[in-house]
């Protein structure tokens, strides 16, 4: 174990990529990306490069360039990070009809219409934006669910 310390107290880049690496799997493996150890850990991967290439010199100013670049990059990039974690809409899983294909077997439109489904009949309307008719005997998704009513769109 004195080794290893002692190696460190060597080596502070090493050290640095170490906390770095440490902090990354942490983040990514128990946190789920939610932010905080990855704008730490990518400043002590910066602060590690500095110190690599001899601009940082000290454990001070090494503790300073981590909690300034940590604050730094968490001010630049946490609004750009949370934009695209959200981007993603998450898909509709309020109910196991949404995305089936069903047979049509009473002609459907805004007012009316219904879909065969394991052997009931769906009442079913067209869903927001769709237009015309489905005929019977065509097959139907299912894009939402109101209770019982079900909003489909043509294939």
């Amino acid at each position: 174990m004195q080794s290893i310390m002692d190696y460190f107290s060597q080596h502070h880049d090493h050290l640095l990529y170490t906390i770095a690496a440490i902090s990354l799997l942490v983040e990514l493996g128990v946190l789920g990306m939610s932010g905080p150890l990855l704008f730490f850990a990518f400043s002590c991967l910066i602060t590690g490069v500095l110190v690599s290439v001899g601009l940082i010199n000290g454990w001070e100013m090494q503790v300073l360039s981590v909690g300034v670049l940590s604050f730094a990059s968490a001010i630049l990039l946490w609004k750009p990070f949370k934009n695209y974690q959200n981007s993603k809409e998450a898909p509709n899983t309020s109910s196991d009809m949404i995305g089936r294909q069903l047979l049509v077997s009473t002609a459907i439109s805004q007012d009316t219409g219904s879909v065969a489904y394991s052997g009931i009949e769906w009442q079913a309307r067209l869903a927001v934006g769709e237009t015309g008719c489905i005929e019977s005997g065509t097959r139907a998704e299912v894009v939402a669910v109101d209770g019982s009513l079900l909003l489909v769109k043509a294939l």
